[in-house]
């Protein structure tokens, strides 16, 4: 029998028989710059996201039991979820990615919001570095960190596809400001969990599909870190409450230019027996400012009816029939039901 022969090979005499002649790269090589973010993404954040197990039973007694997932963002246990996922919750369990469980409880909830603020009697737990999502770009990498239908640390990726969207909550009037929308893969079960920059850091809490390649994320900006805030100091976000239905609108050109801004709020309807109302707030009436302050846009209302504004005196600064008016009125404490 003669030696095996290597064709178009003029060294093939020199190898041993069966020596490997694959020049592809090693697997280490074959990491396009996409690939290695997201590897290490996932790798940093993995220990920090955890499946939630959730019993309980609704309003009317019916048991309901649900998931979702968590982010941990401190070392002594504290971590945030979707409201959604602990509406009902009366046991909530969270599973590790290395396969411990703990039990959890619920610090507090904030429907309007739709966060929810859990702890772990776990210690020295690995903390996700919370970013700023009013840095993020259109069209910039996102890795989604979550537990789909119970398996715990999938991670999809994808790229941020908008900005700015609003989020209608559930049985409320009220929106969610600046939702960010991705098309990294959501699924059922991704709720609460981790929304990811390129460096590592959490920008987003996942809380909806709204669609084959549309994900949501509640965004980690200022407003947020107050929410936290107060889920940890009080267990609940207080909000004061005025008591009007409305809509951004342009200002006719000639009340723009005189107030120096583009937009307003138009009453659609004020609510009886609300401190709009109190106030002598109408349908029609143009909402340009609260306490000094310029009203664009009903986010910019909500934004400004925090907790220190319940039971103090407001300055509402309107336009009727044209003309300029300021009314005083006392805000009340939202209530859920009634947002």
């Amino acid at each position: 029998m003669g030696q095996p022969v290597w064709i178009d090979d003029a060294s093939a005499h020199d190898r041993p028989l069966g020596m490997s002649t694959d020049a592809r790269p090693s697997d280490a090589e074959a990491l396009d710059a996409y690939s290695r973010v997201v590897t290490e993404v996932a790798q940093q954040l993995a220990p920090s996201v955890v499946n939630l197990r959730v019993r309980g039973h609704t309003a009317r007694g019916r048991p309901v039991e649900g998931g979702g997932s968590g982010v941990i963002v401190t070392s002594d246990g504290f971590m945030l979820t979707s409201a959604h996922v602990v509406e009902h919750a009366a046991r909530v369990r969270a599973t590790f990615v290395d396969g411990t469980k703990l039990s959890v409880a619920v610090v507090g909830s904030d429907p309007l919001s739709d966060l929810a603020l859990l702890r772990t009697d776990g210690s020295g737990l690995s903390s996700a570095q919370l970013g700023d999502a009013e840095r993020l770009r259109v069209g910039q990498l996102v890795v989604a960190i979550g537990s789909p239908y119970g398996f715990a640390g999938s991670v999809t990726a994808g790229v941020v596809s908008a900005l700015g969207r609003s989020l209608p909550v559930r049985s409320t009037g009220r929106v969610i400001d600046n939702v960010i929308q991705t098309d990294a893969a959501l699924n059922p079960g991704n709720s609460g969990g981790a929304l990811v920059d390129g460096r590592g850091c959490v920008v987003g809490v996942n809380t909806a599909v709204a669609g084959i390649g549309l994900g949501l994320a509640v965004p980690i900006n200022d407003a947020t870190r107050r929410i936290v805030s107060a889920l940890m100091r009080d267990g609940r976000v207080r909000r004061a409450y005025v008591g009007i239905a409305g809509g951004s609108r342009p200002l006719p050109p000639r009340l723009a230019s005189r107030l120096g801004r583009a937009g307003c709020i138009e009453v659609v309807e004020v609510a009886e027996g609300s401190p709009a109302a109190g106030a002598g707030v109408r349908p029609e009436d143009l909402i340009v400012s609260i306490d000094g302050t310029p009203i664009e846009t009903v986010s910019d209302l909500q934004r400004l009816l925090v907790a220190e504004l319940i039971d103090q005196p407001v300055a509402l600064g309107i336009v009727r029939a044209g003309e300029e008016r300021t009314l005083e009125l006392r805000p009340v404490e939202l209530q859920a039901d009634a947002a």
